[in-house]
């Protein structure tokens, strides 16, 4: 076979292997459609048969929404048939009350017609009753009201003083023992130790030369000394003396303290006096909070911010009435400390709130308000406690006490200042409050003599017995303290005894 022969033949063979090869593809893309026809045709039929399920459902769901809302529908209209019913109900009777009503009111109208015709015929029986009277008396109306009313008004005040007095008596009766006995044992257990220092602010000097140095040339020194402290030094006509006067008694403290040390040192110039004023100021501030803490275990309190232990060291240089105050929170915290176990009132709340009672007096007196009202928000603000504060602000009775602590440390602050020698005024004021005491008493009708007796802690009224009886001696003696606690400023509490004289006179003829 030659060569051209096997090209034919191979190009057959490559043609008929073409044409089975197309026709083997064909075949096998028309099966592969076919089967993704039936696999289409199955999707179908199942997405069919799933819409049929899920709108069965769907029918359901729907026919369930329907007959639920039905049944609701039914209960709520069952409910607003019996609710129609209560309303209709409820008309009827007020219905009928209604006219129950109107009947009362037309019987009410007759009534009160009657009572009007009444009323009439009372008025013109009074009148003509009034005019016999009159006639008879010879007074007219007017005239036998005011006569009524001041019997009357005499009688009730005369069973008022009765009352009072008879009160008194009773209280005085219960309480005076116990009172007694408690403050005395009080009294008898705390036995100061402490004697009431005054702070001076005279400084003596060992030669009249020393003033001059003092002084110095223009007066340099004594203005330094008195930038550098914050005080006035006073040199006038007293011999071999010098007066520092200041409101801030610890900055009069560390005045006097640093002249006194200038004086012995006797180098008197303005860098020095700086030096010693700083030094002194400093010296103080150690006394104080030493003086803070010894205070705190003097009255056996533990348990305070040390700034509020340095403020009450404060008060080592503060006195009123010549009593010092520090000497005067631990007596008040023992006194009360005292009391409170004898009542059986929170021992620990009393003593704190005797101790703290007048903190406020050592504020800067650039702060406004009482001492207080500034001592209570001052340890409101470091933590104590509650009954404590509400004892410190009421004290003096500008807020409601709250507890008996609080009562407790008022008792125990009067009985400290009102101990005898404990407090010490001046002669002009203790003159001028004396004065004011007895025009007082003397200010009221039918007082013949007042005398303040008992450097001022009693005052004795004798009144006029012709225009004051024993029950209106009573209800004066009353009127007065009241007045005195109005209108006076004083150191623990002042008797008011009103004297009557009963006189009885005649004359032999």
């Amino acid at each position: 076979m030659n060569r051209p022969e096997l090209f034919i033949i191979a190009g057959v063979a490559l043609l008929v292997g073409l044409v089975i090869g197309y026709l083997i593809s064909r075949y096998q893309n028309e099966r592969a459609i076919q089967r993704q026809k039936q696999k289409a045709e199955d999707i179908l039929k199942g997405a069919h048969e799933q819409a049929r399920l899920i709108e069965i459902q769907a029918r359901d769901n729907a026919l369930q929404i329907v007959q639920k809302a039905e049944n609701e529908i039914a209960q709520r209209r069952n409910e607003l048939n019996r609710e129609e019913e209560r309303i209709q109900k409820r008309r009827e009777d007020l219905d009928r009350r209604f006219e129950r009503l109107e009947q009362r009111e037309h019987a009410l109208s007759k009534r009160q017609s009657a009572i009007d015709r009444r009323a009439n015929e009372i008025e013109k029986m009074y009148a003509a009753q009034m005019e016999k009277l009159q006639a008879i008396s010879s007074m007219t109306r007017e005239e036998a009201r005011q006569l009524l009313l001041e019997e009357v008004e005499k009688e009730a005040r005369g069973d008022m003083a009765r009352i009072i007095r008879q009160i008194e008596a009773e209280a005085r009766e219960e309480g005076e023992k116990r009172a007694r006995k408690l403050i005395a044992d009080a009294i008898q257990r705390v036995a100061s130790e402490h004697v009431a220092e005054v702070t001076t602010s005279v400084v003596p000097l060992p030669n009249e030369e020393m003033k001059g140095r003092i002084v110095g040339r223009n007066g340099r020194n004594i203005r330094a000394f008195e930038q550098a402290a914050g005080v006035d030094v006073i040199v006038d006509d007293t011999p071999e003396a010098v007066t520092i006067s200041c409101f801030d008694s610890v900055r009069r403290e560390i005045a006097r303290r640093a002249m006194e040390r200038l004086i012995l040192d006797g180098r008197i110039h303005p860098a020095h006096i700086e030096k010693i004023v700083n030094d002194e100021a400093e010296a103080v501030a150690k006394i104080i909070v030493e003086a803070g803490e010894q205070a705190a275990f003097d009255a056996g309190i533990t348990g305070l911010h040390p700034e509020i232990l340095r403020m009450m060291g404060r008060l080592k240089f503060r006195t009123s009435y010549g009593q010092n105050q520090l000497a005067h929170a631990v007596e008040v915290a023992k006194l009360a400390g005292i009391l409170a176990a004898e009542i059986g009132a929170n021992v620990e709340l009393a003593k704190q709130a005797g101790f703290l009672h007048d903190i406020g007096k050592a504020m800067d007196h650039n702060q406004e308000g009482t001492h207080a009202m500034l001592g209570a928000e001052f340890c409101r603000r470091y933590g104590v406690h509650p009954v404590v504060v509400n004892a410190i602000a009421s004290h003096h009775h500008e807020v409601e006490q709250e507890s008996v602590e609080a009562v407790i440390a008022e008792a125990a602050d009067a009985i400290s200042g009102a101990r005898p020698g404990a407090r010490r005024e001046d002669l002009e004021a203790y003159i001028k409050r004396i004065k004011s005491l007895e025009e007082l008493a003397s200010s009221f009708k039918g007082v013949d003599q007042a005398f303040a007796i008992q450097a001022g802690r009693e005052v004795r009224i004798i009144v006029k017995p012709e225009e004051i009886d024993d029950l209106e001696a009573t209800r004066l003696a009353r009127d007065i303290a009241k007045k005195i606690e109005e209108t006076m400023q004083y150191p623990g509490q002042i008797k008011v005894t009103v004297i009557r004289e009963t006189r009885a006179v005649d004359y032999a003829k």
